[in-house]
């Protein structure tokens, strides 16, 4: 990995009360095509952050000249680093990594996106009710069209945040998702431990409720989702997305998320709650049972996905043998 860019330098807090410092994580490759509008949404929040990292994963376009450009007259301090170039989920998990001490909330942040005004200041009242421990905040975005013409809200999980959800589904996209100090830390160690490349947001979620933590979904929308060729992962509502799952299942993609799940969690079972570490060893050792025995111990976990698509969906990977 290379030695950091310092684009504009990283401004100590000054703790005023109950202030908070707070930092925008954002993975970039190739984006100049978005970007600007992204950083220049990020200008205009209510509750400006106090600092933009950026780890770049060896752009091949002006990702990095856009970065350092927007740099010289941010209202925050911006700071550059070298990706890991192995994919967005570890360049994520490199970010939470090297996230400085001193920040007390991160908002993880895409490359096409463009967040709502109050979209900051909406996580940071909203973790501020959680006294102590890891906390995850995640909420609902508007779904739109690689112009910004179409647009439709993303639909809500109708379920209660648990890790018997998370070992199933992820609950929010990553680009919602905004930590407290205590699930940086939980983060931090994590991303040291880690064994397989993440899909980032949902190893978020399976840790942060695996090691007992709290999650916050908000109902009110704070970003505009652009829905673009380049995406890595889509939205998750609609005909074509059923369509996607459905395909990831059949063709094993989905049995590799959980395969890199598992061991990601695995790395880290010491810190899992002890209710969580045993429903993780019941999970991974009856993937490898005869149907009828892995189906009955797999109603036994009380494992569970929200709405029937979502169920009849994950039965149908358990009795394929594609959990």
């Amino acid at each position: 990995m290379g030695e950091a860019t310092i684009a504009s330098p990283i401004r100590m807090p000054s703790r005023q009360g109950e202030n908070l410092t707070v930092a925008v994580a954002m993975a970039t490759f190739n984006g100049r095509r978005f970007l600007l509008e992204q950083l220049e949404s990020l200008a205009t929040q209510t509750r400006l952050p106090d600092l933009l990292l950026v780890s770049d994963d060896g752009s091949t376009d002006d990702t990095r000249d856009i970065v350092l450009r927007f740099a010289e007259t941010a209202p925050f301090a911006v700071h550059m680093l070298d990706g890991p170039c192995t994919g967005y989920g570890a360049n994520f998990a490199s970010l939470l990594e090297r996230m400085p001490g001193h920040v007390d909330v991160v908002a993880l942040s895409d490359q096409d996106d463009i967040w709502l005004p109050g979209k900051i200041q909406a996580a940071v009242d909203a973790l501020a009710q959680i006294p102590k421990g890891p906390a995850l905040y995640g909420g609902r975005s508007v779904e739109t069209s690689e112009t910004m013409v179409r647009r439709r809200l993303s639909r809500a999980p109708g379920i209660e945040p648990s890790f018997r959800h998370a070992l199933a589904r992820n609950i929010a996209g990553g680009n919602t998702m905004v930590l407290n100090r205590p699930a940086v830390d939980l983060m931090r160690h994590a991303a040291s431990k880690l064994r397989a490349d993440p899909v980032h947001d949902w190893w978020i979620y399976q840790i942060v409720t695996g090691c007992g933590g709290a999650v916050i979904f908000d109902d009110r929308p704070g970003i505009l989702y652009r829905q673009h060729g380049g995406n890595q992962i889509g939205a998750n509502g609609g005909f074509s997305a059923c369509l996607a799952r459905l395909r990831g299942m059949i063709n094993g993609r989905y049995r590799d998320w959980t395969d890199a799940n598992l061991a990601n969690l695995h790395a880290v079972r010491d810190n899992l709650r002890p209710d969580c570490a045993q429903l993780l060893d019941q999970v991974t050792a009856l993937r490898s049972l005869p149907l009828l025995t892995r189906v009955l111990a797999f109603a036994r976990t009380g494992i569970h996905r929200d709405g029937r698509l979502g169920q009849a969906g994950m039965w149908a990977s358990v009795l394929t043998g594609r959990f």
